[in-house]
Formats: structure tokens, sequence, C-alpha cells
């Protein structure tokens, strides 16, 4: 699993001009799934977004994380996150997982943030044409690849 991390002052999803989900201060993550993951990727990666890091202490120092804070995420699924681009100018999208693995997974993620954060998470819908608007934090953007772990 990748997960592009943003911490954001607000994001919102909109899916043919209708809400989706929405959050103020928090996180905007996008998330790539592959047919290598599992149920371990889906633990190891919700328990690192959650504890990350990332928010200022009272002297400015990223040391809080959005569940010390409190604050909100808003999980978007994103299977270009898998793109090769090795060859040619035209992305491969090969590794990334097919949707009857993917959105199993993508529904135990969502299952996984809600619990290790302590209460409900905003999503988009997957496979679904969305527009994400964010504004993001600092900027403070991070890159998690489950399979890096070690």
């Amino acid at each position: 699993m990748i997960a592009v991390i943003q911490r954001v002052s607000s994001s919102s999803v909109t899916i043919d001009g209708k809400a989706k989900g929405q959050i103020g201060r928090g996180l905007m993550v996008l998330l790539g799934i592959e047919e290598a993951d599992n149920q371990e990727d889906i633990e190891w990666l919700s328990k690192k977004i959650v504890n990350l890091r990332i928010f200022p202490d009272e002297n400015g120092v990223m040391n809080r994380s959005v569940l010390e804070q409190g604050a909100d995420i808003l999980l978007i699924s994103q299977f270009t996150l898998h793109a090769s681009t090795k060859k040619g100018n035209r992305p491969s999208y090969i590794k990334a997982a097919k949707p009857d693995f993917a959105v199993p997974m993508y529904e135990k993620f969502i299952i996984a943030l809600q619990k290790d954060l302590g209460k409900l998470i905003q999503t988009g819908e997957f496979g679904a044409d969305m527009k994400v608007a964010l504004v993001n934090d600092g900027p403070v953007t991070i890159i998690i690849d489950s399979k890096n772990k070690v």
C-alpha cells in the first residue's frame, strides 16, 4: 500500500457536483492498493498514519499526531499511485490491484483508520470520478509505502 499524506487546513471531495466528504484541519490521505497487500499492511499503515507526528506542538515543532490533535482524516482511493513510468510516456497501472481485490481492502482500511483514530473518517468513493480540493498546511506531504517498513 502506498499512502500520500497531506496535512491540511481543509479538504473536500465531490462526486458529480455533490459533496461526498469534507474535513477541516487534519490529514487528506490518498491510498493506492496493490495485489500483494494484506491485513498486515492495513494495520501497519493505519497505525503509522494516525501516529505520524506532523502537527506542530506549542513550540512549533512537528511533534503531534492527528490522533493527539483530535483532527480528522479524509481518505481517497487512488490507483494511479502505483503507476509505472519506466517505459515510454504512458503510465502502466499493472501493479495496481483490480477492483475485486482493492474494494474490500479499501473498506478494511477505512475500518482500521476509524478504529485507530477513535472516530469516523471521511472518504471518497472507490472508482468514482472525484474532484478533490485541499489547502495543504505547511506544506507538509509525506509518502509512505508499506512495503518499505523494514
